[in-house]
């Protein structure tokens, strides 16, 4: 976990957002990089409806952060597919980005990412803008299109993780091909 936090340090972030609900780096980012802006927002993961109070919070943590020209802001959960490119997805809409351009920008930072929550932050996000329904009809219609057209699956990526976890001589052995 040091050399992930000196990484984390290395590649600029000046705070981080974690959504997990299973747990928090909290104590030991404060005692070993006391400096680093931290909050801890943890959701669980199941397809449920995203609280506008979750959104609220983590984009407050996070606009204020980036208020610092220096400022970077590393939002994550455990796989990186769901939670934290979801909160990430909403701190780009307040920050004034269009929906399907923060979609894309997320998918060439993090690939794997499937943003099943970007619906929800949408919605929170129309909400809090006061966004007139006309419009808001046109960005879900916009958003639908480019997740039809852009559909990512979790499942590979949740197994490959979850076998690269697990203790090694709980990991099935794959077969070596000569080359």
């Amino acid at each position: 976990m040091l050399a992930d936090l000196a990484e984390i340090q290395q590649s600029g972030i000046t705070a981080i957002l974690d959504t997990r609900i299973e747990w928090s780096d909290e104590e030991f980012v404060r005692t070993h990089a006391p400096h680093l802006g931290f909050l801890w927002i943890g959701a669980d993961d199941v397809g449920q409806l995203m609280p506008d109070d979750w959104f609220d919070a983590g984009v407050e943590f996070a606009l204020a952060a980036l208020q610092d020209p220096d400022g970077q802001v590393l939002a994550h959960c455990h796989m990186g597919i769901n939670r934290g490119p979801s909160m990430a997805f909403a701190i780009l809409l307040a920050m004034g980005m269009d929906p399907i351009g923060a979609l894309i920008a997320i998918r060439r930072a993090r690939p794997i990412a499937v943003i099943h929550y970007a619906d929800d932050a949408l919605d929170w996000w129309h909400r809090r803008a006061g966004t007139p329904m006309a419009v808001v009809r046109l960005r879900r219609a916009q958003m639908a299109a480019w997740s039809r057209g852009n559909r990512q699956a979790a499942e590979p990526f949740v197994g490959l993780k979850r076998i690269n976890e697990a203790p090694v001589a709980l990991r099935p052995s794959l077969p070596v091909q000569d080359t």
